[in-house]
């Protein structure tokens, strides 16, 4: 029985880890509207040729994107060094408990850095929406 439970846990684990996920793409909100960094250089001055249309919004975006692709990229080497450490222990049980801890302060931390990333994308998005309904005075409402 113990055989069969390990069985289906690592088909689960390996279909969930490499099986990719579907994703519902974001709705915009809002933080874009203020103009580009191209039209604040060229209003200063500066030469912009060549020089990609980016919002600040999509500029956070894009470090955000590889701040959390490193660090899935550091649980994902933590799970398999942990891994190989438990598979490897033949009974030492110092390294059994040393790759239960690595694996537990992986996890930990992969579930505090995507509740944090959520947290921000809900304040950000509530800030942004608020911003929109504002009460409008005069003819033009």
């Amino acid at each position: 029985m113990k055989v069969f439970f390990v069985n289906i846990s690592s088909l689960l684990l390996m279909v969930i880890l490499f099986f990719p996920a579907m994703v519902v793409a974001a709705p915009d909100i809002g933080l874009g509207q203020g103009g580009t960094a191209n039209d604040i250089a060229k209003k200063g001055g500066y030469d912009v040729v060549g020089v990609t249309d980016t919002t600040l919004s999509e500029s956070v975006g894009k470090i955000i994107k590889v701040a959390l692709s490193f660090v899935g990229t550091l649980f994902f080497a933590l799970t398999i060094y942990a891994g190989f450490l438990w598979m490897t222990a033949s009974g030492n049980e110092e390294q059994v408990t040393k790759a239960q801890s690595i694996i537990k302060m992986a996890v930990i931390g992969m579930i505090i850095t995507l509740a944090s990333y959520g947290i921000t994308v809900y304040v950000l998005t509530t800030v942004a929406l608020s911003s929109r309904n504002t009460t409008c005075v005069g003819a033009n409402c």
